[in-house]
């Protein structure tokens, strides 16, 4: 059995609302991670609904496999792929989904566990990749990249107004010893930012591990193309919402929305939606998330929304 983290999905209910989940519904959970969305999807659309769950991550994975083998009379398809290939795996099996997810935020596992190196709680190596098996790491990323890269990234993916202070620092450091660990950046950046400057609500260090960790996993490239891949991939009647923590993720999502408003979708939230004050209270890590909503249009007023259902409910498998 393998270890079940703790796991509270950002804004489930209010996802829920949108969706209008029934029995045979096709979900796409493109970022499913330990499943904690398609937990609550699968209890809706059961008998002879389909579950189509994509994760770079295979730890991940097989902790949702496990997860979703509890439900019955569902099907339930793993892929260990990102986000940005839900459209040729849907392609490949001739259907199209009721409702898709992108949850772009970091799941509780990722920032839980130390061997990550992506958060600036615990003393480890660098690594901040989603896919441990490929890509470099945070240190390879920090340890080779220029002082005016670096800041560009911190400035890029986190808006951080001492990027170019950390950067500067960051490489000062590393002439003396390589970057190693999580608790090497601390340093960096508590040594480049003033006492005085430094933010309250949050650790000084945050944005910097936020930039360099989307620097490292490439979360942002290509991603309002891949939010529109999926949108496009919608039933007539079908809803994508994305979850977003970052500027730059909501930007995409904003202009990939937009782009198709008025063009067979109906842009439902024109401004995101965000966590009511008790969710924040009950999971702090919510705080920074928006949602927005697409909804592809029925072709007309006594149209319903349909995916392909599968038939079968085949045992529950990862595939590449």
């Amino acid at each position: 059995m393998i270890p079940q983290p703790f796991h509270d999905p950002v804004m489930v209910d209010a996802i829920l609302r949108h969706f209008n989940l029934r029995p045979g519904s096709v979900v796409v959970d493109g970022t499913i991670g330990l499943a904690g969305h398609s937990l609550r999807f699968s209890d809706l659309i059961a008998p002879g609904g389909v579950i189509y769950g994509f994760d770079w991550d295979s730890a991940m994975l097989k902790i949702a496999q496990e997860r979703l083998e509890t439900k019955t009379n569902i099907t339930v398809r793993l892929h260990n792929k990102d986000y940005r290939q839900i459209g040729d795996v849907l392609d490949a099996d001739g259907v199209m989904a009721d409702a898709t997810l992108l949850d772009m935020g970091l799941n509780s596992a990722h920032l839980d566990d130390p061997s990550r190196g992506i958060s600036f709680k615990h003393d480890a190596f660098l690594d901040m990749r989603m896919n441990t098996d490929a890509g470099e790491t945070a240190a390879d990323y920090l340890n080779s990249r220029s002082a005016a890269e670096i800041e560009d990234a911190l400035f890029k993916y986190s808006d951080e107004r001492w990027a170019r202070a950390i950067a500067k620092k960051i490489v000062e450091r590393r002439t003396l010893a390589p970057m190693r660990t999580t608790t090497d950046l601390v340093e960096s950046v508590l040594a480049a930012v003033p006492v005085a400057a430094r933010e309250k609500r949050i650790h000084p260090a945050t944005r910097t591990f936020q930039a360099i960790r989307l620097a490292v996993t490439k979360e942002l490239e290509n991603l309002e193309e891949a939010v529109g891949n999926a949108a496009d991939h919608l039933a007539p009647g079908g809803t994508i919402a994305v979850l977003t923590y970052h500027s730059g993720e909501d930007r995409a999502t904003k202009l990939a929305f937009r782009a198709r408003h008025n063009h067979g979708f109906t842009d439902v939230t024109r401004k995101p939606e965000l966590p009511t004050e008790a969710e924040i209270l009950r999971n702090p890590r919510s705080r920074s998330a928006k949602l927005r909503v697409l909804r592809r249009d029925l072709p007309d007023a006594n149209g319903m929304a349909s995916g392909v259902n599968a038939i079968q409910y085949p045992k529950i498998g990862v595939q590449g």
